[in-house]
């Protein structure tokens, strides 16, 4: 086929997503994060005692937490939204379009 271009862009033939090793390790680490936020925040709400609404505040971002860091570890990753480059044929016509019909 002389005179076409031809596309030098790998095609997806797969779909693969990270291994199952890769995304626990990504969900520990998510998990460990959020939940050692937890324990500075009790600290500081003893520290700012006096401070009646800062300590409050530092114990109410303390309370939900745990259950966001349940959460977020327990949620898959999202996936990909990339254009993907797939394989598509070229449709070859057999007749052409414009017929001359002949009526007797």
């Amino acid at each position: 086929m002389k005179g076409t271009s031809r596309d030098d862009t790998p095609v997806l033939i797969t779909e693969a997503e990270l291994s199952y090793e890769e995304q626990f390790a990504a969900r520990k680490r998510k998990y460990m994060v959020m939940m050692s936020m937890r324990i500075p925040c009790l600290v500081l709400a003893g520290i700012f005692h006096h401070t009646w609404w800062l300590a409050l505040g530092f114990v109410a971002l303390s309370v939900p937490l745990p259950w966001i860091a349940v959460l977020v570890a327990n949620d898959r990753p999202p996936r990909k939204a990339d254009k993907m480059s797939r394989y598509e044929r070229e449709v070859l016509e057999i007749e052409a379009k414009n017929r001359q019909v002949i009526e007797g």
